[in-house]
């Protein structure tokens, strides 16, 4: 980073802290407010099933995310009934536009459908108004269930589990900072930028929010994962402020310069190669994919806009003084032996010197134990499974879980999102034609043969033909859960059998509900992952060449990114579907993975990966620019980084174990699967496979052809001596 923004920074640092004080007074206004814009959509616009849907809308009134579920005990007298169906019917008033399209009573129970053209977010926020009607009308032991009833009820949870996680994270973070940093005021810097960058990216947020998607789990995501990320880059640019301040001869205000020009801009790189991964995201064709990959890619440019203001800004006002440690020093304030090398370096001591010099004298043993190990790590892949969104991975204690399960053990699972076949006849009155009506049967009785199907129902008047007479729906009703391996392949092969019906001519049919809306979410997700990956490994391979001036490493890099990707799979779909540790985390055991969980995983680890490979590398490249051979140059990186990068690293572990303890299962699948893929890249992966490929690659690590450089406007690495690799 350039001398004269420093040198800006520290002149105007007062003003420089007004402004981020500000925007954390924003961030504490906009949160509170946050929550009542987002949603849990799975709609994927364009496909067969939103098209479906849209037409459910505004020719059935039935909306598949606005629908609630009554459930309430009934009576055995047929006039109770009656009187209670009218209770229900009140009470539903106050939804505006609302249409009862079912009721009916099963096993002592009547079970009521509302629908609504509200969209989720909003049809969630009047969830107590329906609520409140009942108890008012007398339905006091009513249940209110369906997906707005259930989001509306997360809210909170999520909040709670928010709550919990920043303090969980936070409590880590303070134990971890002392210990690597000391008793200093320092330790409070971290702390600062954390806070003003997770207070900014909410408020940004916020203004997102209100004009585009934005999925429910946004926050905690953000908040946690922006606390990590935020403490991992001012611990960087501390540790080298220190390290800068070692000799007294340096004032602070070039020692300040000098960790810009250095710590600085490698948080710079790390940012930028972060940000590359997220913004992959946006690849995805889908709202609820996009707004993941839009919300998460405001962390690290906040993040970085907080590196190159706040933290020297802090720094600048900290000096010499504030980052000195009293009484423990920590544990990077190591000591190193006063023998010089033959190319003016000190010569590292400390475990992770130790580390680095048996992974380089033994390159291919350590190598090989290295994959031996992350393949265990790896193998359980080979189960990976996913599902579009689970209905029993939810805290059981809710009042709308409460009545799902009603709904699924009463009813059956089927009946909580059943198919829905929605045909469009090309004109009105053309529903009621006998070729209609014999083409519409026909292919009722097809689907009925299907032995995972339990109901189809039709008919020549509402709710299976709209008030026009030109639209008509078919429900089918499966025996299994949403998402379910056998209800996908059932929406499969009722699609198949819905492109081979015989209508007449100028009739087109859509299949929407729950289930083909899933299998639309997935095949979105999945279609668009081969380009994610591609994408992601193209323009971050290109923005560490140029940085590591090395085609060679920046390779390296990404390569092992995907190590530490896979091992992250592995170890989630260990805990989640085979129930290792499950008991002691407290994790859901599921049969599926939440679909949009592995994208984001890759998303977000590829850009942490590159983190701790770029803070490692630049110093070993610091080094061989010095005129340090590849072995002393890899020595002497991952001595002064290691300590540093292992703790920024267990900080964000920290930071993410926040979405462990939460009661969400797709929020958990992505704090045990980030929590692995952290520890395992920071300790394997860049402690003992990193080094050691160096050492195998010798001189041809800083292979950058000099067309190459010229065209990349950097200079080619310097050759190394021939002496000794």
């Amino acid at each position: 980073m350039r001398a004269h923004w420093t040198r800006g920074v520290v002149r105007w640092r007062v003003l420089v802290i007004v402004l981020w004080l500000v925007a954390v007074g924003l961030g504490a206004w906009s949160s509170p407010r946050l929550s009542s814009l987002l949603t849990t959509s799975l709609s994927v616009p364009g496909s067969a099933s939103a098209q479906a849907n849209r037409i459910l809308i505004r020719h059935f009134h039935d909306n598949v995310e606005g629908t609630f579920s009554v459930v309430a005990p009934a009576p055995g007298d047929h006039a109770d009934v009656a009187r209670l169906e009218r209770d229900v019917a009140r009470a539903a008033h106050v939804l505006t536009h609302s249409t009862i399209t079912q009721q009916r009573v099963v096993a002592s129970r009547l079970f009521v459908t509302i629908d609504t053209p509200l969209s989720l977010a909003r049809a969630a926020l009047v969830t107590p108004a329906l609520r409140l009607a009942l108890r008012r009308d007398g339905v006091r032991d009513a249940l209110v269930t369906g997906p707005p009833a259930l989001q509306y009820d997360l809210t909170p949870v999520l909040a709670r589990d928010l709550h919990r996680g920043e303090i969980l994270a936070l409590a880590l973070a303070l134990i971890l900072l002392v210990a690597v940093l000391g008793i200093s005021w320092a330790v409070l810097v971290p702390f600062a930028v954390a806070l003003a960058v997770s207070a900014t990216a909410l408020a940004v947020l916020y203004l997102l929010a209100r004009h585009v998607v934005m999925v429910l789990y946004i926050p905690n995501v953000v908040e946690l994962i922006g606390l990590g990320l935020a403490i991992d880059y001012s611990l960087i640019m501390v540790h080298r402020f220190r390290h800068e301040l070692r000799d007294p001869a340096t004032d602070p205000s070039t020692a300040l310069a000098n960790t810009m020009a250095s710590a600085g801009r490698t948080v710079m790189v790390s940012g930028v190669a972060f940000a590359i991964g997220l913004a992959s995201m946006m690849l995805v064709p889908v709202p609820f994919m996009r707004s993941l990959g839009a919300a998460s890619l405001v962390v690290p440019i906040v993040s970085l806009a907080a590196a190159a203001t706040l933290q020297p800004a802090l720094l600048s006002l900290l000096g010499r003084r504030g980052v000195r440690a009293v009484g423990y020093r920590g544990l990077v304030a190591r000591s190193t032996s006063p023998t010089a090398s033959a190319h003016g370096s000190t010569v590292p001591s400390g475990l992770w010197a130790h580390v680095a010099r048996v992974a380089t004298r033994r390159p291919v043993i350590t190598l090989l134990g290295a994959l031996v190990v992350l393949a265990g790590l790896s193998y359980s892949v080979a189960w990976f499974q996913v599902t579009p969104g689970s209905l029993t991975a939810i805290p059981h204690g809710l009042p709308s879980a409460r009545g799902l399960a009603i709904v699924r053990d009463d009813v059956g699972p089927g009946f909580v999102a059943p198919l829905d076949i929605v045909i469009d006849t090309g004109a009105a009155h053309r529903a009621s034609t006998p070729a209609q009506q014999r083409a519409e049967l026909h292919l009722a009785e097809t689907i009925l043969t299907d032995p995972d199907v339990l109901v189809v129902a039709i008919g020549p008047h509402a709710p299976y033909v709209d008030s026009t007479g030109r639209y008509e729906q078919i429900l089918v009703i499966n025996s299994h859960d949403l998402g379910a391996p056998a209800t996908q392949r059932l929406v499969a092969r009722v699609r198949a059998q819905v492109a081979s019906a015989r209508f007449p001519r100028g009739t087109h049919l859509y299949l929407g509900g729950g289930p083909a809306q899933g299998v639309d979410f997935l095949h979105a997700l999945y279609g668009a992952f081969p380009w994610i990956i591609a994408s992601a490994l193209a323009l971050a391979y290109l923005v560490l060449a140029r940085a590591f001036r090395s085609l060679i490493i920046a390779l390296v890099a990404v390569l092992l990114d995907l190590v530490s990707v896979a091992s992250a799979y592995g170890v989630m779909v260990a805990v989640f579907r085979g129930g290792v540790g499950a008991s002691w985390l407290h994790t859901y055991h599921v049969s599926q993975l939440e679909g949009w969980v592995p994208i984001f995983i890759f998303a977000m680890l590829f850009g942490l990966s590159m983190d701790y490979e770029v803070f490692i590398v630049a110093r070993v490249l610091e080094a061989h620019d010095r005129g340090a051979t590849t072995r002393h140059a890899i020595v002497e990186g991952l001595a002064t980084t290691g300590a540093v990068v292992t703790s920024a690293a267990v900080i964000m572990v920290g930071a993410v174990s926040g979405l462990v303890v939460g009661h969400v299962a797709g929020l958990q699948e992505l704090g045990v699967g980030l929590a692995a893929g952290v520890l395992v890249d920071a300790t394997i992966v860049r402690g003992l496979m990193l080094p050691s490929v160096m050492a195998l690659l010798g001189r041809a690590n800083w292979w950058m052809p000099r067309p190459v450089a010229r065209f990349a406007r950097v200079a080619p690495s310097p050759s190394e001596e021939e002496t000794t690799r």
